[in-house]
């Protein structure tokens, strides 16, 4: 693989300053696929524009996937990787689903290290800081025409970002979306893919607008079972058992939904995977049984809700306070993530 060095590299940020996602590194990973060849030329060079023919495919017809993960730094130096082969292998699922070629999992999971590793000085230290990687494939080819593309791009960007929610880990309040929905069974609800968000844009303005932090997802069909929050997966703790939505097609296989199942179930929690009303939900709060909410996904990690509003009505859960759980679980994945608790899982990549 070649690296193409920057003569002159970039000032460092305020790491004490961070948004998300606004501030590239010096570098970053290309490779490109051509049908008959595979993949050919990765190369790392310095992170700039990139020339596309305006009749690129992915310009008119969207094929396009990606990814999020994070790197971190432990106290003593280290890198820190956290699922990162489970980022790739779930690429791989959205490549199939948009018609696209796989990639080689081993070879680009050693790419993003290597380009890591050049990074290293721009990963932050603080709390709720990291560096944030984001591998993403698209259609280049030159045509007018749908079909699946026979060129593709691959490339890794790096960014180092603080909290994604300015609320942080206060809970925010959430609208129930009753009018647009974000997928349906046998649609691309299950890959992550640009179209899903485009889709999503409109009705989390109009959340926004009104005060809200994030949109809930109902189902396409019949509007009436919940299944995420906004780009991420949903979790509801009703007298003492976890329900979210199940992974039926319609939303997204999050690595961080899966980090939290494995870990609560370790804890001895019941976690039920299963369809679930917004009326359900509703009528737990009434009873008092509605302990807690929360979102999970790698650009938050553990998002604590504190409320929501469904046609006009809105309910507060735990008094609009973080839940003991949300709080252990947010604590519990980040130690593993930062170096701070052990890893039984051996989900993290040290170099």
């Amino acid at each position: 693989m070649k690296i193409i060095k920057r003569e002159i590299l970039k000032d460092k940020p305020d790491f004490s300053n961070l948004g998300f996602g606004t501030i590239f590194t010096d570098y970053m990973f290309m490779m490109d696929y051509e049908e008959g060849k595979g993949w050919i030329d990765p190369r790392i060079e310095p992170y700039g524009p990139i020339s596309l023919e305006p009749s690129a495919m992915v310009f008119h017809y969207g094929q396009e996937t990606f990814e999020g993960l994070k790197a971190y730094k432990a106290d003593n130096g280290d890198v820190r990787m956290f699922r990162v082969k489970d980022n790739l292998a779930r690429l791989n699922r959205s490549n199939d689903r948009m018609g696209m070629p796989a990639i080689d999992v081993d070879f680009v999971f050693d790419a993003i290290k290597t380009l890591v590793d050049l990074e290293r000085d721009w990963i932050p230290t603080k709390p709720e800081t990291s560096l944030y990687v984001r591998p993403f494939m698209f259609a280049i080819d030159p045509f007018l025409g749908v079909r699946a593309a026979s060129q593709y791009k691959l490339m890794v960007i790096l960014s180092p970002v603080g909290a994604y929610y300015p609320e942080g880990m206060n809970p925010t309040k959430i609208y129930v979306e009753d009018e647009y929905i974000r997928a349906a069974v046998g649609g691309t609800g299950e890959a992550k893919t640009g179209g899903n968000y485009a889709a999503s844009i409109k009705a989390f303005e109009k959340a926004r607008a009104a005060g809200y932090s994030q949109v809930l997802w109902l189902d396409g069909k019949e509007k009436k079972y919940v299944e995420e929050v906004g780009t991420s997966n949903a979790f509801f703790k009703i007298d003492g058992r976890i329900v979210t939505a199940p992974l039926e097609g319609t939303i997204l296989p999050g690595i961080t939904r899966n980090t939290a199942i494995q870990i609560m179930r370790e804890w001895g929690f019941e976690v039920d995977e299963r369809r679930m009303t917004i009326d359900e939900v509703y009528a737990a709060e009434r009873r008092g049984l509605l302990e807690e909410v929360f979102a999970t996904g790698t650009a938050a990690v553990i998002s604590p809700i504190g409320s929501l509003t469904y046609k006009g009505d809105t309910i507060e859960i735990n008094r609009m306070k973080i839940g003991s759980l949300t709080k252990k679980l947010y604590e519990t994945i980040t130690g593993i993530q930062y170096g701070t608790i052990e890893d039984p899982f051996e989900w993290i990549t040290i170099f």
